[in-house]
């Protein structure tokens, strides 16, 4: 299921992608309309009913199509205000940096990190796919881009066992972890270069697992300008996905709609010679497969 979060009239709602239909079900006013009292109210409550909410979803959008009128619970794709798939997630964006070898590489790394790298995005920086992006020009003139893999995190767990870290996942989106790296570098750290305003878009969707079954085979390639300058894989991956849930949840407990960047493989602006930071008017183009594709102006 490609699952969404949107805003209409007003309304911040989350929903289904209609089926061969540039469309989502309000499943929401669904729920009201058959008397489902037991319907969660946001996004995040119900991604912590797992796969049962998933359920829970299609037979309401089944249901949808026995009452009358089923076109009112439908809302086309240009009608809608997008949102990211998860507005805002309970604790920090947590990020793994340097995870594939060739963007250690680029970054100047002598070898490829032996331990996990981690920091975190403010969950202000949050931004939805079609949303135009700042440049933050009065503070960075090296604003970067990071076409990478997230994971969405279903039920709180810690010290997650390697073997269990599958049943931790709800589903994968994609971002974009947009880096001041000048902010980055004078501050010897990650975090204020990494929270900027609009730094880390998500979307369009969350896919959910049992769409994705082999999330460690998937292309990932980031246009700048129909440019590509990415073109990568999660085989590639350092760490793979369910090492990153069991390492991080010995040290955080992990909580619904916790959200995990991967990292990024080579091809980012500063690796290229000479290093080519992003600018008003740019576009960026993130396509994961099996996810579909990220899309942000800069302005």
């Amino acid at each position: 299921m490609k699952l969404l979060s949107f805003r209409y009239e007003g309304k911040t709602l989350f929903g289904p992608k209609v089926k061969k239909e540039e469309a989502v079900w309000n499943v929401s006013a669904i729920a009201e309309a058959v008397g489902d009292q037991d319907f969660p109210s946001t996004i995040i409550e119900g991604i912590e009913q797992g796969l049962q909410f998933v359920e829970k979803m299609r037979k309401l959008a089944e249901q949808a199509q026995t009452l009358e009128n089923p076109e009112q619970f439908k809302y086309d794709f240009s009608s809608i205000e997008w949102l990211s798939p998860i507005p805002r997630t309970p604790k920090n964006v947590l990020c793994v940096g340097k995870n594939y070898a060739d963007h250690a590489a680029e970054m100047g790394g002598d070898a490829p990190p032996e331990k996990l790298m981690i920091f975190t995005k403010a969950p202000t920086a949050i931004a939805a796919d079609e949303q135009d992006l700042p440049v933050h020009a009065a503070i960075t003139e090296n604003l970067d881009y990071e076409g990478e893999l997230a994971i969405v995190i279903s039920k709180k767990g810690s010290n997650i066992p390697k073997q269990l870290a599958y049943d931790h996942i709800f589903g994968y989106t994609i971002a974009n972890d947009v880096t001041a790296r000048d902010v980055q570098y004078a501050h010897k750290q990650f975090f204020l270069g990494k929270s900027l305003d609009g730094s880390c878009p998500m979307g369009p969707y969350i896919v959910t697992k049992d769409e994705i079954p082999k999330p460690q085979n998937l292309s990932i390639v980031t246009k700048v300008n129909d440019e590509v300058r990415q073109n990568g894989n999660t085989a590639d991956m350092i760490f793979k996905v369910d090492e990153l849930i069991a390492e991080i949840s010995k040290y955080v407990t992990l909580e619904a709609g916790d959200v995990i960047l991967t990292g990024t493989p080579a091809g980012v602006g500063k690796g290229m010679n000479p290093p080519t930071f992003l600018k008003s008017g740019d576009t960026v183009k993130i396509s994961v497969e099996g996810i579909g594709t990220l899309v942000n102006r800069f302005k």
